[in-house]
Parts: structure tokens; C-alpha cells; sequence
């Protein structure tokens, strides 16, 4: 099966609304809208080169949807795509977040607002998964890919080894077994 190819770069102000648009949406759990935003919608990347760019963002310090955004940006526009793009991310966010601590603080403790809390984590939970899923889809083709991913799941999520032990030891062993299997 062929990938569907990418869009042509999107303007300046179609990178800051794209991620704006992802800052709202997504509150909580951004990962799976901006994948839907960049691959799905907008077809600024296919699934394959998403996830390829995901997991450079994962390896750099940072939030990854942040990272995502800069290197978005500036793969469109350099330096000028980059800061639209981390305007667009972060913008409403941040207006969000402190809306949201002054009503947490005045109605934190009432039991229904806990309960809706509980209820979008169950959501963002499912979002993740779904997402996860969607993500891993490029590497079904390719076992030894699947294979480190399936090892750096365990090691953090069942082991719950540290992040960075865990990619120091599969960062050079993924490189490592990718170039012996060419």
C-alpha cells in the first residue's frame, strides 16, 4: 500500500492556524490532534515521515508537540516558520492553563468538577492509545523497527526503566541493527 503524498508547504499563516487550531483542540492530550492536523487534514507529512519526525521530537528535550512545531515551521519557512508555528502552539494554551487554575482554585474541590476530571482523563487516555496505534502503522512493514519499539515500550511503560538509560541503550542498538540488516 502507497502512501498518500504530502500537500505543498503551507503559508505562513497556514502553519499558525494549523497549530493554533491543534493548541485548543487538543488541550490535554495534543499528540492526536496534531498528528490528525498534519497528516490526516492539512497533509503537510505523510504517516511515514510523521512518525519518523515524532521520534526525532521525542529525542529532544522539550515537549514533543512544541518540538514538533519548531521543526514543522522550520522545515516550511526556517527561523520566521519556526516562531509562527511555536506562537500558534502555545498561544492559547497559555491563556487556557491560567483561565483554568483561577477556576480550579475557586471550584477545585467541588465532587462534580472531580468527576469531569476523571472523565477527560479517561478521554486523553483513549486518545493516546488511538494515536499510538496510528503511529505505530508505518512499521508494520518493517519488523525491526517494530521490534525496538515494542522493547522501549516495555522498558518504560511496564518496566518503567528511566527514559534516558532506556534510549542510551536503543538509540546506537536500533542504528546498529538497522545498518547490519541492510
Amino acid at each position: 500500500m502507497t502512501e498518500p503524498a504530502a500537500n505543498p508547504a503551507p503559508s505562513l499563516a497556514g502553519l499558525f492556524a494549523g497549530f493554533l487550531t491543534v493548541g485548543l483542540v487538543g488541550f490535554g492530550g495534543v499528540l492526536p490532534w496534531a498528528r490528525w492536523m498534519i497528516v490526516e487534514q492539512r497533509r503537510w507529512l505523510t504517516p511515514a515521515a510523521f512518525t519518523d519526525l515524532l521520534g526525532l521530537c521525542q529525542f529532544l528535550p522539550g515537549p514533543n508537540i512544541i518540538n514538533m512545531s519548531v521543526a514543522l515551521g522550520a522545515r516550511f519557512h526556517g527561523v520566521r516558520g519556526a516562531l509562527v508555528a511555536l506562537a500558534g502552539i502555545t498561544l492559547a494554551p497559555i491563556g487556557v492553563v491560567l483561565s483554568l487554575g483561577v477556576l480550579y482554585e475557586r471550584y477545585g474541590g467541588d465532587a462534580l468538577v472531580q468527576h469531569a476530571l476523571a472523565g477527560m482523563a479517561a478521554g486523553a487516555a483513549g486518545l493516546v492509545l488511538a494515536t499510538a496505534l496510528k503511529i505505530a502503522a508505518p512499521l508494520r512493514g518493517r519488523p525491526l523497527g517494530l521490534a525496538i519499539a515494542t522493547i522501549g515500550f516495555v522498558a518504560i511503560g511496564v518496566l518503567q526503566l528511566p527514559l534516558l538509560v532506556t534510549l542510551l541503550v536503543l538509540v546506537p542498538a536500533s542504528i546498529l541493527l538497522h545498518r547490519t540488516a541492510r
